[in-house]
């Protein structure tokens, strides 16, 4: 075994070990709070009755969704795409999750998605990539730019 694998294997997180040798594997979370009353939690906040295993699920935060309606891998594509252009370190990686947080701030998802694709067409070549160089597109992509920008002052 070479040294570099044992190094990775050391620097995995190992799983959790349980008290007793005896002792049955930790329980699954609970899909929710349903069944799951204040009452019901012993002392140390452990349950009792049927729901003694279970875990208690995350305290429902209520926030604004709209803010947050970029899916994880429309922000994780960003990013990687930042890094790729301006380098791949812990800081660039902090400053592209800052510049697409403020680009989801500014434009709505739709909007991104479509001058993102915009974009993306344009750079083909051919009849069809030249449809998404008429100037009917170029608003939606000044948006994004103008976002970009604006990301990049704020982040960079």
């Amino acid at each position: 075994m070479t040294l570099r694998f044992l190094l990775t294997l050391a620097l995995l997180p190992l799983p959790a070990l349980a008290q007793t040798a005896g002792e049955a594997p930790p329980p699954a979370v609970a899909g929710g709070s349903a069944g799951i009353s204040e009452p019901d939690a012993g002392a140390g906040g452990r349950l009792s009755g049927p729901d003694a295993g279970a875990v208690r699920a995350a305290p429902d935060l209520h926030f604004d969704e709209s803010l947050n309606d970029y899916p994880t891998l429309a922000r994780a594509d960003y990013i990687f795409a930042c890094l790729a252009a301006n380098g791949q370190d812990r800081n660039t990686m902090r400053r592209c999750a800052c510049s697409i947080d403020v680009i989801a701030s500014i434009l709505p998802y739709e909007a991104y998605e479509k001058a993102e694709t915009i974009l993306a067409m344009r750079l083909g070549a051919g009849e069809r990539a030249n449809l998404f160089r008429i100037p009917s597109t170029q608003a939606g992509v000044a948006d994004l730019r103008r976002a970009q920008a604006e990301a990049e002052m704020t982040c960079f």
